[in-house]
């Protein structure tokens, strides 16, 4: 694939993407707005799962390890 095909495939995206938000009947300023707002709600939203999901994740892992019987050795030991 060359970069002329390339360029006009990722314009024809930004045309359909203009085109489902219908910001292609916005003014630049309110683009700007629009476009401000959605970026740094997509970094928010990876921000959160960048650093929730592992924990969760883990959790959960442990959880279901319950579940299953292999429960892991607590700090303090038993002593017979």
């Amino acid at each position: 694939m060359d970069i002329k095909s390339m360029k006009n495939y990722l314009y024809w995206l930004y045309c359909q993407f203009e085109l489902i938000t219908c910001s292609y009947l916005m003014e630049p300023w309110e683009k700007l707005l629009f476009y401000t707002f959605n970026i740094t709600m997509l970094v928010m939203v990876l921000y959160a799962a960048y650093v929730f999901v592992p924990v969760h994740v883990s959790t959960a892992f442990q959880f279901f390890l319950h579940l299953a019987g292999n429960q892991h050795e607590n700090a303090v030991s038993v002593v017979k």
